[in-house]
């Protein structure tokens, strides 16, 4: 594929542009890098603005502008199911995280591991709690990492040498500047994202016609995968809107997907690094905005089928949103979109690699390997974690095939899901024993990974009760059977004398807001 000169320099002007960002975010709001509440939660000192750019930033990565479009131009409706999941999960944020954060600040928690600890005295179930938000965020990353190749390839560059160069350049200001580089460089790829998607909504449909005959390719191309089903005796595999036999997986992938959001280490990590617990709530109340986004986002997998769009091979359906800004856009904006895409991986790739250093670095480095460290030891001990994560996902994309690094970011909600009894539960209840709590994590951590295998890599998982087959999220299933064992044993181990230990929080420190005096206010919005 012939090299796109022009896009490439205006993709190279705004990722070095971002790049001096990510050096200068060292210098922002300063304070000692050498202490983890600083370099990995910036102090706690965002205040409503940056944090709804952070958690956007975060929430919203390049795999959601390539996947979502990518997954509705495969499928048609069933791809819309992420537009009620990030609308459920707000009311979530609302209700959880100002107790989440009030506890956290109060006892001086960087993780929800360290939280877990402190609410069950119990190190066992802090481990497992780290071990679940690591595992569940490599792939993760490495997904950022993909959305980055997808957009460098469409410009006709190898993406495996713009990857390495990419994690260089991330590896370097995310060790130098902690949490401030994502948080002021998703300033600017907001912006830009938003600029993209305003461009598309009116440029795309303008060139198509209308969304009439937007519409109208999309239900042809339905029309057409039930002809073949009938012809082949295959499940039809295209839907407009959806089957009945969809409904119940829809919901539950939306059910469960919200419920998964907040558990991933990164969505926390943004969220401890507020002022406040107003900050928390105004950003519940402001970032459903993005959920308007998403779902016009949602709308350029439909697009893509009236432009007849051909992806690049290698990359399918997921391709089809860099490919369709090449062929409806001047090259100097698709090298503009294609900056912006990549950019939005980069930020929550840095957050999330923050994010898993600090729950090594907390939960099991201190924990199991060296007890008694200084403050300086453990964020030292954190920067290097954290290149080794970005380490370990650029190979991850490098050398396993695209197919098996999406279907294993699928299993990255079955498995954060696996922590709701301790962490969400937690903030409300210490009724849970902490040892049914780990064996109820083990069942349902067993039942997750089996249903996901035995349904070859799909997120559903098909269950037969009465001759009638039901398809649902695997990890709805599997966290209910989590609950179930731990609500079963709790009292049982009770009985036997196997009780918890001692409980380091009060129910004050929840819900009593830390002193104004306490707060900055020049940086009540900022």
């Amino acid at each position: 594929m012939k090299v796109d000169l022009v896009a490439l320099s205006v993709f190279i002007f705004f990722f070095l542009l971002v790049t001096v960002l990510g050096f200068v975010a060292a210098r922002w709001r300063r304070g000692d890098l050498s202490k983890l509440n600083e370099w990995g939660l910036a102090g706690r000192r965002f205040g409503t603005v940056v944090t709804w750019f952070l958690l956007g930033g975060d929430l919203y990565t390049a795999y959601t502008f390539i996947a979502v479009p990518g997954l509705v131009f495969a499928v048609g409706a069933q791809g819309f199911y992420a537009v009620p999941y990030t609308i459920l999960v707000y009311p979530l944020i609302f209700i959880l995280m100002p107790l989440f954060w009030s506890v956290c600040k109060k006892h001086g928690y960087v993780t929800p591991a360290d939280f877990v600890e402190g609410r069950y005295d119990s190190k066992t179930l802090a481990f497992l709690v780290a071990l679940t938000g690591i595992v569940a965020t490599m792939p993760y990353i490495a997904l950022q990492m993909f959305g980055i190749a997808v957009s460098v390839a469409q410009m006709g560059i190898n993406p495996e040498i713009a990857l390495v160069i990419a994690f260089i350049i991330l590896a370097a200001y995310t060790y130098t500047s902690g949490l401030r580089a994502p948080a002021m460089i998703a300033l600017v790829k907001d912006t830009m994202i938003f600029i993209v998607l305003i461009a598309a909504i009116i440029v795309i449909p303008a060139s198509l016609g209308g969304f009439g005959p937007i519409f109208h390719a999309a239900a042809a191309k339905a029309a057409a995968s039930h002809a073949t089903a009938l012809k082949t005796g295959k499940p039809q595999t295209f839907h407009f809107t959806l089957a009945p036999a969809q409904f119940l997986p829809y919901t539950t992938l939306a059910i469960g997907s919200a419920l998964a959001l907040f558990l991933y280490p990164h969505s926390l990590t943004g969220t401890l690094s507020s002022s406040s617990r107003d900050v928390v709530k105004r950003n519940a109340a402001l970032l459903p905005i993005y959920s308007l986004m998403l779902g016009l986002l949602a709308l350029l997998g439909y697009m893509a089928i009236a432009a007849h769009v051909v992806p690049l091979k290698a990359y399918a359906s997921n391709g089809i949103v860099p490919a369709l800004i090449a062929k409806e856009f001047p090259s100097w904006f698709a090298g503009f979109a294609f900056a912006a895409i990549s950019i939005g991986a980069l930020v929550p790739a840095s957050i999330m690699s923050i994010a898993a250093a600090n729950l090594f670095t907390r939960n099991i480095y201190r924990a199991y390997i060296r007890p008694n460290y200084s403050e300086r030891e453990e964020t030292t001990v954190a920067r290097i974690t954290s290149l080794v994560v970005k380490l370990g996902a650029l190979l991850f994309i490098i050398f396993l095939p695209a197919t098996y690094v999406i279907n294993f970011q699928l299993l990255g909600g079955i498995i954060i899901i696996q922590t709701l009894p301790a962490v969400f539960l937690g903030l409300f209840t210490r009724w849970f024993n902490r040892w049914a709590l780990v064996l109820g994590w083990v069942a349902g951590m067993a039942s997750g990974v089996y249903m996901f295998l035995a349904s070859s890599y799909v997120s559903t998982y098909t269950l037969t009760i009465g001759g009638q087959k039901y398809s649902i999220y695997s990890a709805v299933i599997s966290v209910v059977l989590n609950l179930v064992v731990a609500t079963i044993l709790t009292p049982v181990f009770q009985l036997v004398g196997l009780r918890s230990g001692k409980d380091a929080t009060q129910a004050a420190d929840y819900t009593e807001a830390i002193p104004e005096a306490q707060e900055v206010v020049p940086e009540a919005l900022g």
